[in-house]
């Protein structure tokens, strides 16, 4: 029964927003047809997020692999699902419970501190916890005292990221009713200040004139649909028709094959929207009940694409831009030592898409541009740079992608190596 819990319901994003929404629908006394349909509509939503999610990464995929093939590029590409499958070996149960006694903690921090979020992103939840029983492992914690400490740090990540980004979310959304609970936090902030360093939130990129005779931009998935075709078929030229008929399209035409995955990617976003408006819909009214009765004056913390819908242009900007920082990073990290990551489309379309939007909000253009471009050499460098202390416990194939990810487990490795005497 406890492994049911914590993998099954703890462990599923759709089940555990639900279940808040469940629980927010009971408190506030509505009627049983109210409560099933918010709570079935906030599950939906999730689902239709994550349906969202496969859809674009497997366009993503192929777009990785003829890139890959193109340009002969030899090195890790960071994933999360990828490294927290392999510690499950060492460190499954230590995720777990860091898990669940994380999510208490960030439930007592919000009832009894100022920080009033409650984060419900629960892949990065998951993600987290495994990253922090790693890192505390690396420095020479176990045992009790490692869930003890690792859910003290996972509970107060879960209300100090989404605190540090709610200035801007408030800018982005016109409202309060909610925050971002995504651990590319370090990425959207930093984006966030170089937008008002250098830009002007007046010229913003929603506010881009199209010509009459290209109207048809003003619709975001035409828009996204004809710039990512551009992208594709170009790195389709590079790699060649011989290998792409041979190993990816089946036999079809190289250029056919590219254009559709880059329309199959607009797909992907449209329907990633269309999720992420049915979970906020639903998940904001019943979260007040959880926060008036429960945990009183906090916000639900909703993974990054809930912002999203509020500058679509920003978001292709964010993501052209972060890929682009990590382009430049490939050739800079060899000659300072470090392992070259590859650019992952995955995380370089979710927190770039997300920095552009920060940095928009507080730079315009300009902010969108330089703030996303930030973001992609944090996702490119703090990786690289963690993936020194993974390496100690077998991991040096892969590593954590999302800035906040390596920034706290740098931290923890370094601070208990010196606590152990051991720099």
């Amino acid at each position: 029964m406890l492994d049911v819990i914590m993998h099954d319901i703890l462990g599923t994003p759709a089940i555990l927003v639900g279940l808040f929404a469940f629980i927010g629908l009971f408190i506030q006394k509505k009627s049983s047809s109210t409560i099933l349909s918010g709570t079935l509509k906030t599950i939906m939503g999730f689902v239709i997020l994550g349906a969202g999610a496969t859809v674009l990464i497997g366009s993503l995929d192929h777009f990785s692999k003829m890139f890959d093939h193109a340009f002969h590029v030899r090195g890790v590409i960071p994933n999360n699902e990828a490294i927290v499958a392999a510690a499950q070996t060492n460190f499954g149960t230590a995720t777990a419970l860091i898990m669940v006694f994380g999510m208490i903690m960030n439930l007592l921090l919000a009832r009894f501190t100022p920080l009033k979020y409650i984060f419900l992103t629960g892949h990065h939840t998951l993600f987290m916890a495994c990253l922090i029983a790693a890192s505390l492992s690396v420095g020479g914690m176990s045992g009790t005292p490692l869930i003890i400490v690792g859910s003290i740090i996972l509970g107060l990540c879960m209300v100090v990221f989404p605190a540090i980004l709610q200035p801007t979310v408030r800018q982005i959304t016109g409202s309060d009713d909610f925050a971002v609970g995504h651990f590319g936090s370090v990425g959207y902030y930093v984006s966030a200040k170089i937008g008002k360093l250098v830009g002007n939130k007046a010229k913003s990129t929603e506010d881009i004139q199209v010509p009459k005779s290209l109207g048809f931009l003003r619709d975001t998935s035409v828009a996204i649909s004809l710039t990512m075709s551009v992208f594709f078929v170009i790195v389709a030229l590079f790699a060649g028709p011989s290998y792409i008929e041979a190993h990816l399209s089946g036999g079809s035409n190289f250029i056919i094959f590219a254009i559709m995955q880059a329309i199959t990617f607009a797909a992907g976003v449209y329907i990633i929207l269309a999720g992420v408006r049915m979970l906020i819909a639903e998940i904001v009214p019943a979260f007040k009940g959880i926060a008036d009765k429960l945990v009183p004056n906090t916000k639900p913390a909703l993974d990054c694409p809930t912002i999203f819908p509020f500058a679509p242009n920003a978001v292709i900007i964010g993501f052209l831009f972060s890929f682009l920082a990590g382009l430049v990073s490939m050739f800079i990290l060899p000659f300072i030592g470090l392992k070259v990551i590859v650019p992952g489309l995955v995380p370089h379309f979710f927190t770039g898409a997300a920095a552009g939007v920060f940095g928009n909000a507080t730079g315009g253009r300009i902010g969108a541009m330089s703030g996303a471009f930030a973001n992609g050499l944090l996702i490119s460098f703090i990786p690289a740079i963690l993936l020194i202390f993974m390496g100690d416990i077998g991991y040096e194939g892969t590593t954590f992608g999302d800035s906040d990810f390596g920034i706290i487990g740098i931290i923890i490795i370094i601070n208990l190596l010196k606590l152990f005497g051991a720099v």
